[in-house]
């Protein structure tokens, strides 16, 4: 009853660091949103089928069949930390999905890891990772973001890596952080909602070099925001995992306690009886 006592302190104070934490940590993904969302309306706005041809990041190269690069990319975003259910553990099977699936397509693939969990189980299983960060924590910036893209945009833009696959957790709430793929590179024109209506601009000095700073920008956006969404999974789903791991030790305790005490009334009981029966047979 002790040691159950004292595990419930420890996940109940789990839960509330999480609590205190996840506010922080959803306020950035909240503040990073409509960023993003007027840059992606931007660009779906300004890149036409003539301009779509002479970037190079937002070119598809051709299958590694008919020439085109043999080498795909995966940034895989997971925590530092476990005891937050099956969060990671739900990041790492979308990840190997994603392995497989390029794989059989032809690629060689270049894992790219972020977070001490998913690095630790690719070296588990004996696969090499091109690069490795865990130095990020559950505060991320845009520095971060873009130390971690700019060399794989570079190697997109050479034509020496045929695609750059994103794998995070998107927060939709701290009940709901599923894993999430999205292709960065090269890029997805976002399309604007067909009611929507497109804004009149005036380009100096013009399309093409607005585009140039703004597609790499656009990249390291969506970096940032998976590591930010990441974060705040994270600390949703360690809030679930501990508030469920306090209430089974409730439960346990509650059980503890009653059989306990059934077999303590058990034992007075046979007590007394003993020191009755004995009673009664000094007096016959």
């Amino acid at each position: 009853m002790r040691s159950v006592q004292n595990t419930r302190k420890i996940t109940r104070t789990m839960e509330l660091v999480s609590t205190s934490k996840l506010k922080r940590a959803q306020d950035r993904v909240v503040s990073a949103r409509p960023y993003a969302q007027a840059l992606a309306e931007v660009i779906s706005d300004l890149v036409t089928p003539e301009l779509q041809a002479r970037f190079p990041l937002l070119r598809k190269p051709a299958a590694p069949a008919a020439g085109g690069p043999k080498r795909a990319a995966i940034l895989l975003i997971t925590s530092n930390r476990g005891l937050a259910g099956g969060f990671n553990s739900n990041l790492i099977k979308e990840a190997r999905h994603r392995i497989e699936a390029l794989e059989s397509a032809g690629y060689q693939v270049d894992l790219h890891g972020v977070g001490r969990k998913g690095i630790g189980y690719f070296r588990y299983i004996g696969r090499p990772l091109a690069t490795q960060r865990i130095d990020i924590g559950d505060k991320p910036t845009a520095d971060h973001a873009s130390e971690l893209v700019t060399p794989l945009i570079e190697e997109f833009a050479a034509g020496r890596l045929a695609s750059l696959d994103l794998i995070y957790a998107k927060f939709h709430s701290p009940l709901s952080t599923p894993p999430a793929l999205v292709t960065v590179l090269p890029v997805q024109t976002p399309e604007r909602p067909k009611s929507g209506v497109r804004p009149d601009y005036i380009l100096k000095p013009g399309a093409d070099e607005i585009l140039e700073q703004l597609l790499p920008l656009y990249v390291r956006n969506l970096v940032y925001r998976g590591l930010v969404e990441t974060a705040a999974s994270e600390h949703g789903a360690r809030r679930t995992a501990m508030k469920n791991a306090t209430d089974n030790a409730g439960e346990i305790y509650d059980l503890l306690k009653r059989t306990y005490n059934r077999q303590r009334q058990a034992s007075i009981t046979q007590e007394i009886a003993e020191i009755v029966g004995g009673a009664a047979a000094l007096e016959g």
